[in-house]
């Protein structure tokens, strides 16, 4: 069975997706820490300076990249090295909209998520898993939220880091990943026409949670 769950930066996605994994028993894959992992990747080569070569050299990394996937998803290996950690900085979500434009990096490892996914009973969360990485699931959730109140939970996340952001600069920063997700080419961020949209300004993680596990369950029962 697979379960997607998409919706814009900081909705609440990853938090969500990896507590039902674990009260259902399901494997929980992060798509958005695969496209962090190949900016971070990106980000040591170039150091964000963006040129006409990004292609060929995204192709050379997507070549070369090695994820897997620990404690049900929770910790994410790239090549070998626990980078959990650091494709959550700021610098990486500042850029990982720009890497993810790109046809080879998507068409990459949207096959990745797909292998993970086979024989198995999934949930993923991402941008566009119920529209095209698997637009056959049973179960798909779109959820949404102010752009501050995503500001607000990102401004924490990264004080967790030992970041110190700026809460009015954050606010920028993910209405301009809205824009760039939602405008590219390539599988941009959109409601799948079948997914129940979830708002999660006012709601706990708990009321988010237990929206979403009903209808997971009613295709387990079956």
């Amino acid at each position: 069975m697979k379960v997607a769950i998409d919706g814009p930066a900081a909705s609440g996605k990853s938090t969500t997706a990896k507590i039902i994994a674990d009260e259902l028993k399901f494997i929980y894959i992060d798509s958005g820490a695969m496209y962090r992992a190949c900016t971070l990747k990106w980000l040591e080569k170039t150091a964000a300076s963006k040129s006409d070569a990004d292609e060929k050299i995204l192709a050379g990394i997507i070549n070369d990249l090695k994820i897997e996937f620990t404690d049900n998803g929770k910790t994410i290996f790239v090549n070998g090295k626990n980078l959990s950690n650091e494709i959550r900085s700021s610098n990486v979500s500042q850029n990982v909209s720009y890497v993810a434009s790109f046809e080879v990096v998507r068409n990459a490892l949207v096959e990745k998520q797909r292998e993970f996914a086979l024989g198995n009973n999934v949930i993923m969360d991402g941008r566009d898993i119920g529209t095209v990485v698997f637009p056959d699931a049973e179960v798909k959730i779109f959820l949404n939220a102010s752009a501050e109140t995503r500001a607000q939970r990102r401004m924490q996340d990264l004080k967790n880091l030992g970041e110190e952001p700026d809460f009015d600069l954050l606010v920028a920063e993910i209405k301009e990943r809205d824009r760039l997700d939602s405008q590219r080419k390539i599988a941009p961020l959109t409601k799948a026409k079948d997914a129940i949209e979830i708002s999660t300004d006012d709601k706990t993680l708990n009321e988010v949670t237990q929206a979403i596990i009903p209808e997971i369950k009613k295709f387990i029962a079956e």
